[in-house]
């Protein structure tokens, strides 16, 4: 599979497992599971034939782990950023003390916090390389630092997603430091 091939299955992955399932006919299930071969017919019924090994090869490749199987290989789901109701069922884990985001939308991060926005949670990277990636697919991103710590200790919750983002409902804007 080329790496354009990769990428425009894992955008159309990407649609359906987190956003719009219902466009291709597929329920997700609980914890946002979905049955691979279910997925599969349900991607070649709506022009995208797939095989086993070229859905196994996305989930393998993607940059950001966006997807993964289940421990059966059968069930296949989004690791997180989704805007349908799903509930990852995530344990609760103690965060690093920083974590970091990348955004463009600062006057609105610094009077109201990072958000969810359309999403479930507020997403945060564990070094400031990755939250600049994630940030610059926007533009030019201005890097933040969030006080997890200190979050941690006056009770938020953070949660990790199978590919190593760090999940939180809110952060507020007194957690925040702008570095660059």
């Amino acid at each position: 599979m080329t790496n354009s091939d990769l990428v425009r299955v894992s955008k159309r992955l990407a649609l359906h497992l987190r956003h719009a399932p219902e466009r291709i006919g597929i329920e997700l299930e609980e914890g946002g599971w979905v049955g691979v071969d279910a997925l599969l017919a349900a991607l070649g019924r709506h022009g995208l034939p797939l095989t086993r090994a070229e859905l196994a090869e996305v989930v393998e490749r993607n940059d950001k782990r966006r997807f993964a199987f289940d421990d059966s290989g059968t069930r296949i789901r989004a690791s997180q950023g989704h805007s349908v109701a799903v509930e990852l069922d995530l344990p609760v884990s103690i965060p690093p003390a920083a974590l970091f985001h990348g955004s463009r939308f600062l006057p609105a991060i610094l009077r109201e916090g990072l958000r969810p926005m359309r999403r479930h949670d507020v997403h945060l990277s564990a070094t400031r390389s990755t939250a600049m990636t994630v940030g610059a697919r926007r533009g030019e991103p201005v890097l933040l630092r969030v006080d997890a710590a200190a979050m941690a200790a006056e009770g938020h919750e953070f949660r990790v997603s199978a590919n190593g983002v760090w999940l939180t409902r809110h952060v507020p804007p007194g957690y925040l430091t702008r570095l660059q």
